[in-house]
């Protein structure tokens, strides 16, 4: 067997024992259980094979981030940052066909929370770094791994504490790789397409504010908070923004097009981007601007009439939309909601340049056939954090995905696990890539 092969496996194994340390992260810095205890994890394997690592604490003794840098034979040229996160989302094991935090492998997949969420990156890219050590494989340039804390609450006790206080740690990188990127779709007559991420939407977590006059539930009001939140909520969530293609989203589908010769017409885009099967909800999503009411709350008696009323909002924006985006969102909401958020960027660059051909080389030897095609994420990374720094961000987490399976329903979603085989398939790409880049 062969040492690469032999990582391959090693990434299995990994990501299994990753996905068994609970990293829950609700946002809620008093429900943390493991994050600390996946860093700890992570720096022993580091430095077990003769890494220096920066163990460095970022928001209390459970907040914990590992970064270490691998020389490369040209020290002047730009480094390449490549990051994960330890934590992930909740899980309810009553839901799951295995329990969540087994880290199962069985029936051809390693199951759990985490699972494409990104404890698959975490493992291959650990099992890499492990090899190029053991073996002392200089790469052509420095590459720095980061492993993360707190991507699932937006970075603020992960990418973005340390972009603010620790900027020296990623000096000289100017590209970056993560999660949500690099796997493959079946397109036509079995071709399969690695869609690779050079885009983001912008996120805000808004929380809308309304209030009114307290009183007895059984009396006259017409200053209830509850219902002018409820009425400035369903307004919102019954609101479709306005469609806009981006150059990201208009490549992507150009792409598509040239494949398969399906046309998407401006005039029904969403009835063709349809045709896409699973990933047609992920792409449907970055075509408009989305405003989701997700929590409601107020009161604390049913016959009592609250003063305040509170509603929880994800937003999600296009590139160049924010201006257009808050005036739409301002005559919808009227001047009776008060609002408050927090936000994180968009994410855009060019699906050009050597480390775009670093990565379709990697892929197509070996996936021969297979095409590279960018795309526009609705979600959000850390990616968001390190572009502040000047840093040219791409999801490329590569795995070769079987036709069938429905990937996007898998992220927060139940019975999340991912493919050993595209475990194994994404170390070898990720090893042709680091050598190439």
């Amino acid at each position: 067997m062969s040492q690469i092969e032999i990582a391959a496996d090693e990434a299995v194994t990994l990501t299994s024992d990753l996905i068994r340390i609970d990293t829950t992260n609700t946002g809620d810095p008093a429900t943390l259980v493991g994050e600390r205890a996946a860093a700890e994890f992570v720096a022993e394997k580091l430095t077990e094979v003769g890494y220096e690592i920066e163990y460095v604490e970022s928001g209390g003794r459970n907040r914990h981030n590992v970064i270490t840098r691998l020389p490369g034979a040209d020290r002047s040229r730009g480094a390449l940052l490549v990051h994960g996160h330890l934590d992930v989302v909740p899980a309810d094991p009553a839901e799951w066909s295995v329990h969540p935090f087994s880290g199962a492998v069985q029936d051809g997949y390693v199951w759990g929370r985490g699972a494409v969420d990104m404890k698959d990156m975490v493992g291959m890219t650990l099992a890499v770094a492990r090899y190029y050590k053991r073996e002392g494989i200089v790469p052509p340039r420095d590459i720095v791994f980061a492993f993360l804390a707190d991507e699932e609450a937006g970075g603020k006790f992960g990418a973005q504490w340390l972009v603010e206080h620790r900027p020296e740690l990623f000096e000289g990188v100017t590209e970056a790789i993560s999660e949500v990127g690099g796997f493959s779709v079946t397109l036509k007559d079995d071709v399969r397409a690695y869609l690779i991420e050079t885009a983001e939407k912008g996120i805000r977590w808004m929380k809308l504010r309304a209030r009114g006059t307290a009183g007895h539930g059984s009396m006259i009001h017409r200053d209830n908070a509850v219902t002018t939140l409820s009425e400035a909520v369903a307004r919102l969530g019954n609101h479709r923004f306005p469609l806009v293609l981006t150059d990201s989203v208009k490549e992507f589908l150009a792409g598509v097009t040239e494949i398969t010769g399906w046309d998407f017409p401006e005039d029904d885009i969403e009835g063709a981007v349809a045709k896409l099967g699973n990933i047609s909800r992920m792409v449907g999503a970055t075509l408009r601007d989305t405003a989701n009411p997700t929590m409601l709350t107020a009161g604390y008696k049913s016959n009592v009439i609250p003063s305040v009323a509170e509603a929880a909002v994800d937003c999600r924006i296009l590139p160049g939309r924010l201006e257009a985006f808050n005036r739409e969102l301002d005559e919808i909401l009227g001047p009776d909601i008060e609002k408050e958020w927090m936000e994180l960027p968009p994410v855009e660059t060019t699906f050009d340049g050597a480390i775009v051909d670093a990565m379709t080389a990697s892929v197509l030897a070996e996936d021969p056939g297979a095409r590279t095609l960018p795309y526009m994420l609705s979600a959000g990374t850390d990616a968001k954090s390190f572009q502040s720094l000047g840093i040219r961000n791409f999801g490329f987490a590569p795995l070769k995905l079987p036709a069938d399976l429905d990937f996007s329903a898998l992220f927060h979603g139940v019975d999340e696990r991912v493919p050993v085989e595209a475990l194994k398939f994404g170390t070898r790409v990720l090893d042709r890539f680091f050598r190439a880049a």
